[in-house]
This record gives C-alpha cells, structure tokens and sequence, in this order.
C-alpha cells in the first residue's frame, strides 16, 4: 500500500457507510439528527447575537467561496515558484470536491432542515454539507504544502490551530443555523478528507517514482 493511502481508504469506507445509511433513511441516524437540531434551533432563535456571529463566521470567514480564495492564492503562490504541477494538483483536488459534492448532493437529493422561524438559509439539497468538505479539503491541503516545503514546526503547529478551529468550527455552525442535519457535516468532513488526503498521497507516490529514475528533477514542483 502505498505511503499515506491509509487514511483516504478509512475516511473513504466510513463515508459509504454513512452514505449508505443517509440514503435508506436509517431511523436511529434521522432520529438523532432531528434531535440534534430541533435542540439547537430554539436557542439560535432566541440568541440573535450569538446567531448573527455565527452567520458571519458560516456565511463569510468559512464559506466555500472563502475557502477557495484561499487555495488560490496558495495555487498563485505554487506557480510563482515555479511549482506548476503541484499548483495545478492543488487545484484540480478543490475542483473535483466540489463537483463531487454536487454530484452526490443531486444523487441523494436530502432535504435540509425546514423551520418556521429560519434563522438562515441555504441552497441546493443537505448530504454532504459543501461548508465542511471546502473546509477540511483547504485545512489539508494547505497543511500538506507546509510540510512538503519545509515550514518551521512552530508555524506548522500555529496553522494546525487554525485549521483544527475552521473545520469544527464551520462543521458547528451549519447545525447550529438549521440548514443542515449532523451527518451532513460528517459526510462533507469524511469525504473531504478521503480526497484531500488520498491527492497528498498520489502526488507523493508520483514524486518518489521520479526520484527514484536516475536524472529525474528532484522538489515539490
């Protein structure tokens, strides 16, 4: 098995599992999510404050659209460095994330929490959630690229924080606005995590293989 592949393989067999049991409409798993949601609505409806915050951070610091601003700026930077084939890897993984989420989101066709007293909206159907998938697509690919160049391990742990904070953080939100279920949110992390992983690990197996040609160019690039 090639190095890295394992955790792809992990997060890729827990996600067909969930998207087995959001598909068949597996009673205890619904149960659950109506449980979880129909507990957090009323304090979003009656905290409007702590709400709009987290519309903010939802809808604006971790929504997609931001999370692939800040890819390609790090595809910008790849390129610039003369890392064309990594820059391009980078951002064929956030593209083929987001065409699979929408493909899988039109394929199950959930639908999304419905309340009388939204306190925000969304669009398109609810599995996976695309906020957490972008989120946790971004978090490691943007680590992966600091470790292949090398960044100091403070830096690298600094970004750890960020990262760890966005991809919960996000996750929470979404249920917490009513516009997705719980396993939504863990079907974006899980399938976001078997691609942004197993693309680390294509590329490095593709590395290894020229390294190890006698006369092929060595570096991330």
């Amino acid at each position: 098995m090639p190095h890295g592949t394992r955790p792809a393989l992990v997060c890729a067999a827990l996600f067909t599992v969930l998207l087995t049991l959001v598909a068949l409409r597996w009673g205890p798993l619904m149960s659950l999510d109506a449980a979880v949601t129909g507990a957090l609505h009323p304090i979003a409806v009656g905290s409007p404050d702590w709400t709009r915050l987290n519309r903010v951070l939802s809808d604006w610091v971790w929504d997609p659209w931001t999370m692939r601003a800040v890819l390609a700026v790090a595809v910008c930077l790849l390129v610039r460095r003369g890392a064309r084939l990594l820059g391009a890897w980078v951002a064929v993984t956030a593209l083929a994330g987001t065409a699979l989420q929408q493909a899988l989101k039109a394929l199950v066709g959930r639908p999304r929490p419905v309340w009388p007293d939204p306190v925000d909206s969304a669009h398109y159907a609810a599995f996976p959630s695309g906020h957490a998938l972008s989120a946790l697509v971004t978090g490691v690919l943007l680590l992966w690229l600091l470790r292949e160049y090398g960044v100091r391990p403070v830096w690298r742990w600094a970004a750890r924080t960020v990262v760890a904070v966005s991809v919960l953080g996000v996750g929470v939100t979404r249920v917490y606005l009513g516009v997705h279920w719980p396993s939504d949110v863990l079907g974006g992390w899980l399938l976001g995590g078997a691609l942004a992983t197993a693309a680390a690990a294509a590329y490095r197996a593709r590395a290894s293989g020229r390294r190890s040609v006698p006369g092929a160019a060595h570096g991330p690039g």
